[in-house]
């Protein structure tokens, strides 16, 4: 240890300003957590696992009801301006803070350490909504291994499930024509199957019952979230290629039911019923309102799924093209989905000599009960059932992985010494902890639970985060600001459109969203069930407790500072000193003075030393601090 002490001081110390990247020799640097944290072995891995997540179960069981109920095809007016307004501006504000941070939910608010809460909250409708949402994929795999068979279970009566209620409704297929009798009176299989045989909803006498675990879901949900944790246990770097499969696969998938589904007779029927165009339907702010909420959650936006995806991305990648990729491709896809669906639902209409508008059904109701029924009338049915719920299996697969790399990435980004380098045990241990609390969702009245969670987890209090995220970004940290760092990240600045929409229109239409949400409250239910005033209570609760999170982090936030109230107000809401680009050689122009050791009076020369000459991005640096101190110059 002497000798070493001895030798150390003869080693000539070179100035930073004239060290080159050679004079750096193996110093041992701080650690750099950006780069221990892993990121995308490509662009496509990013792109494809955008696409994944937002293209979900929503395209298929949600867009097409909405679309047929709200004007037909004039519904595709309000439901582009929509996107326009609000989706697109708000998926590529919430991609420009991951990817300029490097950072997940809850460490990006470095930017504004006094809405930190808006990250917990978060953090909290995620946890949530991935808890149910794998319930979901369970149900999916329970009917994926049903189809395994040469005649589907839910095809015929007489199973000990069924009652005298069931009636085979197979129309023109058996010769009728039509059904004389009245299908209101009766049950068709397929609905049997689902509720008495799958969920046993009979077992339960309400959400306050469940009753007894249903060991067939149980092990469903079980592989379904095995199958999650192995997919995410290398982190994006095993789920980015996983995605490359579940991201792609669907839309084969989809083409396949659109092209066998547009061959049926009848089928016509059904897409005309789909898409003809009542535009006096656009008179109804009804209308207006589906579309910015189909927009809203089919995007994923205020999940943090989007923002921990973009934390991974390189510096310089371009988001901006990414985000008109995914969004249009996400809305083009509802579109193809709605082809698919109501081709199968016409022919489904003139088997049973029966308007479309009563086979049409959103949710649930029409992947596990509808659409199956109308396999059953298909010749090589368990073949074509099997290829509609594998494509629900990839396309839920996708949107859970982004919800438990979200939950993983926030949480290890605060505490990077702990758990950054256990994070596979970490990501097996959070699996697990949601596994036991979905196990609820597994019993007789576990459907319940689940139209509970589904109906206030993620409802208004997902709207106040976006809204505190959207108005902390550009009111309190300022649009000039974070424009500036896109300019420095992209080479770019945003336009006016998307600065008009960041500090006007989109927190207005979110805003207009959450005032129509209060005022057309109706209580949660499940076909003639009621729930309970208590359960009604606990829904409220469970989305008041996300929005509560937020002035509770303010909070938090404000005592952690020194002086008066309105001092520390204003601490809290600045930027922390660290805040700006993870990786040391991005941190150029304003945020060079923020390095760690930079004494220098012109610390961008010193980095652009440091890092050897100048490129187009330190030219943008240099554009942005020039227009910082002609600022500086106005306003003295």
């Amino acid at each position: 240890m002497k000798k070493l002490q001895g030798a150390h001081p003869s080693k000539p110390i070179i100035p930073d300003l004239l060290m080159t990247p050679s004079d750096q020799g193996d110093v041992d640097l701080d650690v750099d957590f950006a780069a221990d944290r892993g990121n995308w072995t490509g662009k496509l891995d990013f792109l494809l696992s955008c696409i994944g997540y937002c293209v979900g179960l929503g395209n298929v069981w949600r867009f097409p009801y909405r679309a047929y109920t709200n004007g037909g095809g004039a519904f595709l007016v309000p439901y582009f301006l929509m996107l326009a307004i609000c989706g697109i501006p708000l998926f590529f504000l919430e991609l420009s803070l991951g990817q300029f941070s490097s950072l997940g939910p809850l460490a990006v608010w470095k930017i504004s350490p006094l809405f930190k809460g808006a990250g917990a909250a978060m953090l909290l409708i995620v946890g949530l909504v991935a808890i149910y949402y794998n319930m979901i994929i369970a149900y999916v795999l329970f009917y994926l291994f049903a189809s395994l068979t040469s005649n589907l279970p839910w095809e015929h009566c007489g199973n000990w499930w069924n009652t005298d209620l069931c009636l085979e409704h197979r129309g023109s297929k058996d010769g009728n024509g039509a059904l004389p009798l009245n299908l209101t009176s009766t049950v068709s299989p397929s609905e049997e199957y689902w509720s008495r045989y799958v969920l046993h909803i009979q077992g339960s006498r309400g959400i306050g019952s469940p009753g007894q675990i249903r060991w067939n879901l149980c092990l469903c949900l079980l592989l379904a979230w095995v199958i999650v944790f192995l997919c995410i246990l290398k982190g994006v770097k095993s789920s980015g290629k996983v995605v490359y499969f579940t991201a792609t696969f669907p839309y084969l998938i989809l083409l396949m039911l659109l092209v066998r589904g547009v061959t049926l007779p009848g089928a016509w029927k059904g897409i005309q019923f789909y898409l003809t165009p009542q535009f006096h339907h656009l008179l109804s702010s009804k209308v207006w309102i589906e579309a910015a909420l189909q927009i809203f959650y089919s995007l994923g936006v205020g999940f943090g799924g989007l923002l921990t995806f973009a934390s991974y991305n390189t510096f310089h990648q371009n988001i901006y093209r990414d985000t008109f990729i995914v969004t249009l491709g996400n809305a083009i896809t509802s579109i193809l989905a709605g082809f698919a669906i109501f081709s199968v639902l016409g022919y489904m209409s003139q088997e049973l000599g029966v308007p479309v508008d009563q086979v049409a059904k959103a949710g649930p109701g029409l992947a596990f009960v509808v659409y199956p029924q109308a396999m059953t009338m298909l010749p090589l049915s368990p073949f074509w059932s099997f290829l509609f719920f594998f494509m629900l299996l990839t396309l839920g697969l996708d949107s859970q992985f982004a919800f438990l790399e979200t939950i993983v990435t926030a949480v290890t980004d605060e505490f990077p010494y702990y758990l950054r380098p256990k994070k596979a045990v970490f990501s097996g241990l959070i699996c697990m902890a949601m596994y036991l609390m979905g196990l609820v969702l597994t019993t007789d009245g576990g459907m319940y639970w689940l139209v509970l969670l589904d109906d206030y987890s993620a409802s208004f209090g997902l709207m106040v985060v976006v809204i505190t995220t959207c108005l902390a970004v550009t009111r309190v940290y300022g649009i000039q600001r974070f424009c500036r760092d896109i300019h420095m990240m992209l080479g770019f600045k945003p336009g006016l459109y998307f600065r008009a929409c960041w500090l006007f229109l989109s927190p207005a239409t979110l805003l207009a969203l959450l005032v129509y949400s209060i005022v057309k409250y109706q209580p949660s239910e499940y076909g003639s069930y009621r729930f309970p005033a208590w359960a009604e209570l606990l829904g409220i609760l469970m989305g008041l407790l996300s929005c509560l999170m937020i002035p509770a982090g303010m909070l938090v936030a404000v005592l952690r500072e020194e002086g008066s109230l309105w001092e520390r107000l204003q601490q809290a809401s600045r930027p922390a000193l660290d805040w700006g680009p993870s990786l040391e050689e991005n941190r150029t122009g304003m945020y060079v003075a923020t390095l760690a050791g930079s004494q220098s009076p012109k610390p961008l020369m010193v980095h652009m030393r440091k890092y050897g000459g100048i490129t187009s991005f330190e030219n943008t640096a240099i554009e942005v601090d020039r227009e910082i101190a002609e600022e500086e110059e106005s306003m003295m």
